[in-house]
């Protein structure tokens, strides 16, 4: 079947095969003379068995598969493959076979032979390219008009990605741009030429190569570089009004699908970070792991998900997922079985507030580690429902808490967050009474419980990038709560991380933490969120400030004045622990178990949460005077994407 779409070629082969034999006989024996009557018998033994022979051998290397017009490096390489093996197979024969098969009594000479390989397989190379600068010649006059209407522009980025790019451009009669020079840091390729076009030196050489073609765009070719290094470019180019697109890299293009393949690269969360992702070590957590029991409540969550991810690459005996959820707990048993299929996990659907099946599922299983990430996270949510930021987060750890030492668990680790910290929030304030609990528990068991305070977790389910990016594939407007509104961030493989080298390093009653640099204004993350999609604030994308919300503070803290935060063996993980140990006592535990029985009211459990986190005051942050009429209708523009 490809032999027929391509027959053109196929008599083309068979024509050229024939004239090289035919060349070479007649060059070596300068013309058709009595001297060569000698090899004729042997020359046309050779045409008939050869010939047929290369034409298989084509064949099987797929030269007649191919579309020779839209030929590339990979058909160059099959074209000279074919042609050597066609070569060395028809010397062996006429050198060596014709006469032991007993064909003729004299073997083609030597020099016929390699002329003839050499004559043929230049034709067939002939043959292919001239299909290919057909194509080329045909296209010139549609690449000339397109070449005159479309925009110049400078590529950063001559490596690889940057390349096809060039090539794209130059060959597509629809290109909006064409290129006219490169640019790269690479020193070793400046003032060299890739294809048709020059590399004119480095990044800073930007504005000056731009005025001096009068280019106004940049294509930013770089997919593998850092977020701080897109930034800089993309701020030159803006500060030298210069427009910048930023090429994606192919795997993104085919993960988000052909024709709706994004024109820009699809953002890291790394690139927000403002500083290197934090590394560490798995080789101590590996050992402790291998071969145990772990739980992970929440483990249908964000975090959960992620940590059970990196456990089970630690070869744990059994892992338990546990989580009230079934259709989360169920799409991560589903990855599991396919991804780690040698891991024995058991799924558990579980409210960890019901103590006596939480109870009688530790009994059962009997594990050795426990890490605890379920919880109610979101500030405004649980700040309009007190009771079930405390029912969740306080009575359920103590439920998985006292069930873990009645189960002989001997680490445990509780996913705590940096809003516990003098909090302004009910979550914040039940996180912090979370941790007392977890203390508490090592102080009287002598086992390693302890608690890691998490940053904002970039990416995380309901996270702000998340929300960010939705608003502004909608054309905005992005919503930012406060101009000074400043957090902490990490990523979740940063967060899964702290947690297990928590469990390594962990004494009982420690409280981990990251160190991340400095906090980063939500404002500011909102600006990198819209120009790493290379968009404008407030020119492509509006940002719309809407006043904090309820519990929300401008600044988080990791660590209260009573605490004292000391190094690890990690560079990046703290550890710090309470000078005193809150008077938290089980008497209060059970009055407030008993305030939440009785419905008390929200104003009654704030009572109670000043009883037992003495920092906690319910003062939000600064109010923001802001345009309510303009805020509702934004907000009402961006309700479909929550």
């Amino acid at each position: 079947m490809h032999v027929l779409r391509n027959r053109h070629f196929f008599l083309l082969d068979v024509v050229s095969l024939i004239a090289s034999i035919v060349t070479a006989f007649a060059v070596r024996f300068e013309g058709f003379t009595e001297s060569g009557n000698v090899f004729l018998a042997a020359i046309v033994w050779f045409a008939a068995i050869a010939i047929p022979a290369r034409l298989v051998l084509y064949g099987f290397f797929g030269l007649y598969e191919r579309i020779w017009s839209l030929a590339s490096v990979a058909e160059v390489e099959r074209v000279l493959l074919a042609v050597s093996a066609a070569g060395v197979l028809s010397i062996t024969f006429g050198a060596v076979g014709l006469t032991s098969m007993g064909l003729s009594d004299v073997r083609v000479p030597l020099s016929v032979l390699a002329l003839d390989a050499l004559l043929s397989g230049g034709l067939v190379i002939l043959t292919r390219s001239g299909a290919r600068f057909s194509r080329q010649h045909r296209q010139r006059p549609d690449l000339e008009l397109q070449r005159s209407v479309s925009l110049p522009a400078i590529i950063v980025g001559a490596g690889a990605t940057g390349q096809l790019v060039a090539r794209e451009l130059e060959t597509q009669t629809r290109a909006a741009f064409r290129p006219v020079a490169f640019l790269d840091d690479d020193v070793r390729k400046h003032g060299m030429r890739i294809g048709n076009l020059k590399v004119h030196g480095g990044q800073n050489d930007l504005p000056q190569l731009a005025r001096e073609n009068g280019v106004h765009h940049v294509i930013i070719a770089m997919p593998s570089a850092t977020g701080a290094a897109i930034r800089g470019i993309m701020r030159l180019a803006r500060d030298n009004g210069l427009e910048a697109r930023i090429v994606p890299s192919l795997h993104e293009h085919i993960t988000r699908g052909g024709a709706h393949a994004p024109s820009l690269r699809e953002i890291r969360i790394e690139d927000l970070l403002r500083r290197e992702p934090i590394q560490t070590d798995d080789k101590r957590v590996e050992a402790m792991i291998r071969g145990q029991t772990v739980l992970v409540t929440g483990a249908g969550g964000s975090i959960g998900s992620e940590l059970c991810r990196q456990l089970a690459v630690l070869k744990p005996k059994r892992l338990l997922l546990v989580g009230r959820g079934e259709n989360s707990i169920f799409e991560i048993q589903q990855e599991f079985c396919a991804r780690f299929p040698t891991i024995i996990t058991v799924s558990v659907i579980l409210d960890i507030r019901d103590r006596d099946r939480t109870l009688a599922m530790m009994m059962k299983h009997r594990p050795s580690v426990v890490f605890h990430a379920a919880a109610h996270k979101h500030v405004p949510l649980m700040e309009a429902d007190p009771s079930e930021a405390l029912r969740n987060n306080v009575v359920g750890t103590q439920s998985v808490v006292d069930a873990a030492l009645a189960s002989g668990v001997t680490h445990f680790v509780l996913v705590s967050t940096d809003k516990a910290v003098r909090p302004t929030s009910v979550m914040g304030a039940s996180k912090r009474i979370a941790e007392q609990v977890v203390q508490l528990a090592a102080e009287r068991s002598g086992h390693v419980y302890v608690a890691v305070r998490f940053g904002n977790v970039l990416g995380s389910r309901g996270s702000v990038v998340p929300t960010f990016l939705r608003q502004i594939r909608s054309g905005g407007p992005v919503l930012v709560t406060h101009p000074e509104m400043r957090r902490y961030f990490m990523t979740i493989p940063e967060a899964v991380q702290l947690l297990l080298q928590a469990f390594a390093l962990g004494k009982g009653g420690d409280v981990f933490c990251l160190d991340m640099g400095e906090p980063v204004r939500i404002v500011d993350l909102a600006n990198d969120l819209i120009q790493l999609s290379g968009l404008q604030p407030d020119v492509d994308i509006e940002l719309c400030f809407t006043g904090a919300r309820p519990g929300e503070k401008l600044y988080e803290e990791m660590f209260f004045s009573s605490e004292l935060a000391a190094p690890t063996e990690h560079p990046k993980v703290l550890r710090t622990r309470n000078v005193e140990l809150p008077e938290l006592t089980d008497a209060r535990i059970e009055s407030l178990m008993f305030d939440l029985e009785r419905g008390a009211s929200d104003s009654a459990l704030r009572m109670a949460i000043h009883g037992l986190v003495e920092d906690y005051r319910a003062d939000p942050a600064p109010p923001l005077t802001v345009d309510a009429e303009r805020v509702r209708i934004a907000e009402h523009a961006t309700s479909n994407i929550f």
